[in-house]
């Protein structure tokens, strides 16, 4: 199949371009102001003694906490340390760099994060210093840059910390730098899709021997929220294969895997034959599975068919265009429930909200399964009708047909998907002389995250 193309990544500059913002800082005293300055000329110097190589936009640097060099990645190797002083009023350090920017760190922030022996566990990369030890209005003795461009401290109890650049300036606390860091760390960026989607394919072998392609099936998987894999083998024990490519599987009440089969007194609506509608899975837990593999085993001789929707594009599309009803879902907390034996008995209730938000607003979950979704309904009678409507209209334009994509799985496929992000559907089918069957298994998206990162680094080294 080979490889999947490299994620559109934004770079520092485009981050810049795009998402710089001009927050309303504290008044800085005249002290700090001037070292702004000196800061920011020698970073917007540095802009302009390049502009006449290139023809790209340039973005003009403010004043703020930290200047426009300071977000950026260093170029050809590690960032050099031009000068390090204490600001001992405002409590910051200030370092200046060579390429012309600056970056201030909080004196108690620069202690807590000692590397030292003693205050870091290095074999485990984990913090030794107790915070009952820390002194969270420490001052500083003296501040310098050792010959090997490390920044030295030494603290007023003559404690000394070394830092190297590098590690400090990815730790930069202007507003780029941790946007940039985070989009590092968590991938966030998200494309969003309609019925337009081809669903990106790899071969699953590949997948599970080459870390290149297991690295583009989990960049793709974060960035789309699904992949499609071909090639397994035709038998049960694939997904907790694929699985151990990651690191181990979720284990829920239906056990570590799970067969989709039309099944007797079936107790879940997924084992019948009819038709299952858009849905994520299990938002009767608190914690639901962030990403589930459903492999193909035996397909039915008519019907059967997947669809599947972008949620976080529907949601953004209600947000636009129903702000109300989104406000509603993404408010009101609806209660789901789950009842029955498989792995063991359970009876599993929860309250979630249709749509997850986080702090900055961004969509971050889709909760909704209308199997589930329970009778009691802890809201006011005010509210029942809205949320009534509220989810009608979210529903109708899930299921409008420039939304959904309808594929077909044959046995030896398997489609890999967020199930934070995605819902998905089957058409009911008929089975004649043998029955349908799908093995599905979950995982959390820690896991997987974490996996990522392990292969972005074995892949693509620290840069």
């Amino acid at each position: 199949m080979g490889s999947l193309p490299p994620p559109p990544c934004l770079t520092a500059e485009r981050q810049l371009a795009s998402h710089c913002y001009t927050p309303h800082h504290r008044c800085l005293t005249f002290r700090m102001l001037y070292s702004l300055a000196r800061c920011a000329s020698r970073g917007a110097l540095q802009v302009l003694k390049g502009a006449s190589r290139t023809s790209r936009p340039i973005t003009v640097p403010r004043f703020g906490h930290q200047t426009l060099a300071a977000a950026l990645p260093a170029v050809g190797g590690s960032p050099g340390v031009r000068q390090a002083r204490a600001l001992d009023h405002e409590r910051l350090l200030q370092v200046e760099w060579d390429d012309g920017g600056c970056s201030f760190y909080p004196f108690t922030w620069l202690r807590d994060n000692c590397q030292c022996p003693l205050c870091t566990l290095q074999s485990a990369q984990a913090r030794s210093l107790l915070l009952t030890d820390l002194d969270v209005h420490t001052g500083v003795d003296q501040v310098q840059v050792t010959d090997s461009n490390k920044v030295s401290i030494t603290w007023p109890d003559q404690h000394s910390s070394e830092f190297e650049p590098d590690w400090l300036k990815k730790r930069c606390f202007s507003p780029e730098a941790r946007q940039a860091k985070q989009e590092e760390l968590f991938l966030n960026e998200r494309e969003f899709w309609d019925s337009g989607l081809q669903i990106p394919t790899l071969d699953f072998e590949e997948v599970l021997h080459d870390d290149k392609a297991a690295l583009d099936w989990l960049m793709t998987l974060r960035r789309l929220g699904i992949v499609y894999l071909k090639g397994a083998p035709v038998e049960q024990g694939q997904v907790a294969q694929l699985s151990q490519r990651i690191g181990y599987l979720r284990l829920t009440f239906y056990g570590h895997t799970w067969q989709v089969q039309d099944k007797p007194m079936a107790n879940n609506v997924a084992y019948t034959s009819g038709r299952l509608s858009l849905h994520t899975d299990y938002p009767a837990l608190h914690h639901p599975p962030g990403v589930q593999f459903l492999h193909c085993l035996q397909q039915a001789q008519q019907g059967g068919e997947s669809e599947v929707v972008d949620g976080f594009h529907v949601a953004e599309f209600l947000r636009r265009e129903h702000p109300d009803a989104f406000s509603t879902l993404t408010s009101l907390r609806v209660d789901f429930t789950d009842t029955g034996s498989d792995y063991c008995d359970f009876s599993v209730q929860s309250k979630n909200r249709i749509i997850d938000v986080d702090n900055e607003g961004r969509v971050v979950r889709i909760n909704y399964n209308n199997a589930t979704r329970d009778s009691v309904l802890d809201l006011p009678l005010d509210q029942v009708q809205p949320f009534y409507s509220s989810l009608k209209t979210f529903v109708e334009l899930m299921d409008q047909p420039e939304n959904v994509v309808t594929y077909r799985m044959e046995p030896g496929d398997l489609v890999t998907f967020d199930n934070w992000r995605l819902l998905h559907a089957r058409k009911s089918y008929v089975s004649h002389s043998s029955l349908r069957h799908l093995e599905g298994a979950y995982l959390d998206w820690d896991e997987v995250m974490s996996r990522l990162r392990i292969l972005r680094k074995a892949v693509h080294g620290d840069s």
